[in-house]
């Protein structure tokens, strides 16, 4: 059984495939891990980068394709890889983050004094996660999801329906409400978005105020779901 299984779903982000495997190589130590890439069967260019990757690096890459890009599909993505992977713990990843030395011991280390199994890690960037109120790539103990799903579904990490944002928030605030979610504030997997100055724009980017009001209007309606209880 693999210790760790990092999920990255990908789209139309070749350029940063080696980049991503490169951070997770120098920053993932002490552990056996493997990367697990979750692309889009009509993506030929990602496939292409991935498969390439998986000729220099070996077993440690994994690729899963998927039908898409279709509503709902980093959500599909994490949910497929999960079904398909047997990592004790599994990170919800993404291709524009970078890991910084120490993140996975120093995220386990809280689950040991506390018990709680989704961990919460920083990003260096969104003030909510800076406050250590609010985590946008997560360190998940599959247990978790096992026993516990979604707040509606058996057996999956996320809910399916939201276009991207707000997927996360519904996460993270079901995990608060079963007392399961803590940060870990020294372990640093940093998002390179352009939102700090981190990255350039492109389609993907900026399709996100649409899917915003998108998502927003969703997560208004599900959280009835959580806050009842």
């Amino acid at each position: 059984m693999t210790t760790l299984s990092i999920l990255v779903p990908v789209l139309k982000r070749p350029q940063n495939v080696r980049p991503l495997i490169e951070s997770v190589w120098e920053g993932t130590t002490g552990t056996s891990f493997e990367i697990v890439f979750i692309t889009s069967t009509n993506d030929d260019p990602e496939v292409m980068a991935v498969m390439e990757a998986v000729g220099d690096y070996g077993p440690v890459i994994q690729l899963f394709q998927v039908p898409g890009p279709r509503p709902g599909d980093y959500a599909r993505k994490i949910n497929h890889a999960y079904c398909n992977t047997d990592g004790e713990w599994l990170f919800l990843g993404a291709d524009d983050i970078r890991f910084r030395p120490g993140w996975f011991q120093n995220a386990v280390k809280v689950y040991h004094q506390t018990g709680k199994r989704v961990i919460g890690t920083q990003d260096l960037g969104n003030g909510r996660v800076t406050a250590g109120t609010h985590s946008t790539h997560t360190l998940v103990h599959r247990s978790y999801v096992e026993e516990c799903g979604t707040v509606d579904e058996r057996n999956k990490i996320l809910h399916e329906g939201y276009p991207h944002e707000f997927v996360d928030d519904e996460f993270i605030e079901t995990a608060k409400l079963r007392d399961e979610f803590v940060m870990s504030w020294d372990s640093v997997v940093e998002h390179l978005h352009p939102l700090w100055g981190k990255a350039p724009t492109d389609e993907l980017y900026a399709g996100h105020v649409r899917r915003m009001m998108q998502g927003r209007r969703l997560y208004q309606r599900r959280r009835r779901l959580w806050k009842q209880r």
